[in-house]
C-alpha cells in the first residue's frame, strides 16, 4: 500500500505577495479580506509555511473589520475618529513590515489580532 506524501514548496515570492495583497483595500476599497483569503486557502496545502501566514493575515483582517465597526459609533464622540486614523496606519503600515519579514522566512505576527481561526 502506497501513501502519497504532500510535497510543499518554499515561496517566499507568494507569502509577500498575500501579505501585500492586503492593501487593495487602500487602493480600490475592498479585497483586502478576500483576496488574501482566497490565496491561502488555495495554496494552504501547496505552500510550505502558507497556512500559518494566512491565518495571520485573515485574522488580522477580522479583527480591523471588527474594531472599525466599534469604531464607527465612537465618531460621534470624536474618539471614533482617532481609533479609525490608528487602524488606518495600523492596517497600512503591518502588512508592508510583515511582507519584508515574510520575504526573509519569518512567520510575522499582526498586532491587536483576534485569534479566530487557530
Amino acid at each position: 500500500m502506497e501513501t502519497k506524501a504532500t510535497v510543499m514548496r518554499q515561496d517566499n515570492q507568494l507569502l509577500v505577495l498575500t501579505h501585500l495583497s492586503q492593501l487593495l483595500t487602500f487602493i480600490t476599497g475592498f479585497g483586502g479580506l478576500i483576496v488574501p483569503l482566497v490565496i491561502w486557502a488555495t495554496q494552504k496545502e501547496k505552500i510550505y509555511q502558507m497556512d500559518e501566514h494566512g491565518k495571520n493575515i485573515v485574522n488580522f483582517q477580522l479583527s480591523i473589520l471588527i474594531y472599525s465597526l466599534i469604531c464607527i459609533p465612537l465618531v460621534f464622540i470624536l474618539i471614533g475618529i482617532a481609533g479609525l486614523f490608528l487602524l488606518a496606519f495600523i492596517s497600512f503600515i503591518f502588512p508592508i513590515i510583515n511582507a519584508i519579514k515574510a520575504s526573509q522566512g519569518e512567520i510575522p505576527r499582526y498586532p491587536l489580532s483576534l485569534n479566530f481561526i487557530s
